[in-house]
């Protein structure tokens, strides 16, 4: 009896051993570049040289260890932190204008050139033909130019 509990325990050791192997560093580096680090806020977890970046790196591979997938690391972070801890913002809700209006305002700004320059090529277009010099003014022109050559 005292045999099969001693294997029991060994049994649930190993695979309790097996199941925190250390997380691989890609997949804390791949969390971690999503995440914002609250310290330097323009950078990523992964990139960021601050003390606490690297604390939340060391709760990334923790949690990966314990057999966390990556979607519940992450909304571990939003939880805590909430939607701005996100580097890339999800394209849902209010959030969605963030990944709408630059394509938006990209269409707006090329159809606005193209009006700009339908209307410039209408103008010359339709610019009136250059007029005949009167005689008068045609004379008193060559008068003047012969004056002034020496």
């Amino acid at each position: 009896m005292r045999r099969r509990a001693i294997a029991v325990l060994l049994v649930v050791l190993a695979a309790n051993a097996a199941a925190a192997a250390p997380a691989s560093e890609e997949a804390v580096r791949e969390i971690a570049a999503g995440l914002r680090c609250v310290v330097c806020q323009n950078l990523s977890v992964a990139d960021s040289p601050s003390e606490m970046a690297n604390q939340m790196r060391g709760i990334i591979r923790e949690r990966l260890a314990a057999g966390q997938s990556p979607e519940q690391v992450v909304a571990y972070f939003v939880e805590k932190y909430g939607e701005w801890i996100l580097l890339t913002p999800r394209p849902a809700g209010f959030n969605l204008l963030v990944w709408v209006v630059p394509f938006a305002a990209t269409v707006a700004g090329l159809a606005g050139v193209v009006v700009l320059m339908r209307r410039w090529s209408r103008r010359s277009a339709a610019a009136p033909p250059a007029t005949e010099v009167d005689p008068a003014v045609r004379e008193r022109i060559r008068r003047e130019m012969a004056e002034l050559e020496p």
